[in-house]
């Protein structure tokens, strides 16, 4: 028997040593192949395609030409070349362009002049550009028909097949500032009675772009019913059922939920994507983060146009109509509240008058004060938007940034009677005086200045307004009329006091 085992173990060994050398052979083949070369290229530097296009575009060309060019840059590049040519010259790039390249190229564009494109497209040939808008990701052809008129719109949702037409009336009729508007309907998904094997099979022949991350596992009535990574698909056994296996506690979201809402789910629990779930945990669809990234630009611009009563759907490429629209409500309103300030002022006309230096300092208590509410907004308006600013603080909020304004106004207030004092001291008059009204008004009206700029926001959001919206005109209605009622309503009681040589 030991003579068996020993026989059976040299075997063994004298096998493993006749197979080395084959295997010393096999790997020295493969290593005597060329591999491919490795090219790392700085995202920053100009690509030669980039530099062909930017040659091809100083001079008058073919449009076979400059198509073929523009293919070949990343979809990125290409859509900056498109921005820079005018809408017709654009599109007869794209119509020259494999479909596939131009929908790519197109949805990286800038939305207003995409949908500019598009529309000039539209109007030579729906069925084509119905084609575009099929090979984009369903939320990116959303996006373009929400902006586009409805006549274009019904033209190229005519020319769709059913099946993806389907799809994009569903998408455009979630509100775009939601999660609905935000999702992609392009889900991975498989069923729960599906084994490894042919939930696999499945995956395979759905073809996952490399964003892919997780599978979602549904039911027999198309619910939400699990995840699943892709690690775990591939360590566990051919046989295993998907309903053992997926992890059973999964996190969604509603459609209806406002985007800055979602933002902030992401960014607090660092999620790399989530699904969307009606109120039956049926799956619509699924944000990434990439999504969540342009929803944060799009709303930190909106944010900041509507602080000044520019409309926040309002572009740099829209029309001189659309410009008007969204800017003359908000332009009359500022009228308005302007003429509040008028009339503090024309109630001491006669006090202005005979201390003809008031005028000369109003406007900088009026501009300390708003620059100090301006402060204050952008930091209360910010820190509403990270969720760090909640009910149980807004009063300490509102303490803190007042008691920042009086100190603020009191040191610049300081500095001005300093100014006004070295005045007095070469010219021989007594405008000192008017140095300490300053600053004692500067110290009250930053006060209010930084207590409006911080309650402002809050209370729009109490009741339900966005408090970005037309925030500085109201704040600037408070600041500039409260400024000037403090400055010349304690110049008024000092008058007597206050002896100035004509200037």
């Amino acid at each position: 028997m030991d003579s068996n085992g020993r026989a059976g173990s040299e075997s063994l060994v004298a096998h493993q040593v006749e197979e080395r050398p084959e295997d010393g052979e096999s790997r020295s083949r493969e290593d005597a192949r060329p591999r491919p070369e490795t090219v790392i290229d700085n995202p920053v530097d100009s690509s030669p395609e980039d530099d062909r296009v930017a040659a091809l575009l100083e001079h008058s060309l073919d449009v076979s030409v400059l198509a073929s060019a523009v293919e070949a840059q990343q979809a990125a590049d290409a859509a900056d070349t498109l921005e820079a040519l005018d809408e017709s010259e654009a599109a007869d790039i794209l119509e020259e362009m494999e479909v596939e390249n131009a929908a790519d190229a197109l949805s990286h564009m800038v939305a207003p002049l995409a949908v500019s494109v598009l529309e000039d497209l539209a109007s030579e040939d729906a069925g084509y550009a119905a084609r575009l808008l099929a090979e984009m990701p369903a939320d990116d052809a959303a996006d373009l028909l929400q902006f586009a008129s409805e006549e274009v719109m019904d033209a190229i949702l005519s020319a769709m097949p059913v099946r993806s037409r389907a799809i994009l009336e569903k998408l455009i009729a979630f509100d775009p500032e939601s999660a609905g508007g935000l999702m992609n309907p392009a889900v991975l998904e498989v069923g729960e009675s599906l084994t490894v094997r042919e939930a696999v099979a499945v995956i395979r022949d759905s073809d996952p772009d490399a964003e892919t991350q997780n599978v979602y596992v549904i039911d027999d009535s198309s619910r939400l019913a699990g995840i699943l990574d892709f690690r775990r698909l591939v360590i566990s056994r051919a046989d295993d059922l998907i309903a053992d296996i997926c992890e059973r506690h999964v996190e969604a979201i509603p459609p209806e939920l406002d985007r800055e809402e979602v933002a902030l789910e992401f960014e607090k629990y660092e999620y790399t994507a989530l699904p969307v779930v009606d109120q039956n945990q049926n799956l619509l669809g699924v944000i990434t983060v990439d999504d969540v990234l342009e929803s944060i630009r799009a709303e930190g611009t909106e944010d900041a146009q509507k602080m000044v009563g520019a409309g926040g759907e309002e572009m740099v490429f829209s029309s001189i109509p659309d410009k008007l629209r969204s800017r003359i409500p908000w332009l009359v309103v500022n009228l308005v509240t302007s003429f509040v300030a008028a009339v503090v002022v024309l109630n001491f006309e006669d006090l202005i008058s005979e201390i003809a230096v008031l005028a000369v300092l109003m406007p900088v208590i009026a501009n300390q004060s708003g620059n100090a509410g301006q402060q204050s907004l952008a930091v209360t308006l910010r820190g509403i938007v990270l969720g760090q600013v909640r009910t149980r603080v807004a009063t300490a909020l509102l303490v803190r940034e007042s008691l920042v304004g009086a100190i603020n106004g009191l040191l610049a207030g300081i500095l001005v009677a300093i100014v006004l004092g070295l005045v007095a001291m070469v010219n021989g008059t007594d405008i000192w005086k008017i140095g300490i009204v300053i600053a004692i008004s500067m110290t009250f009206s930053l006060t209010i200045g930084t207590f409006t700029g911080t309650a402002l926001p809050l209370l729009m959001r109490r009741f339900g307004v966005d408090p970005a919206t037309a925030s500085t005109i109201f704040l600037t209605m408070v600041t500039d009329s409260l400024s000037f009622f403090i400055f010349l309503g304690m110049a008024s009681m000092l008058s007597s006091w206050i002896i100035v040589a004509a200037w």
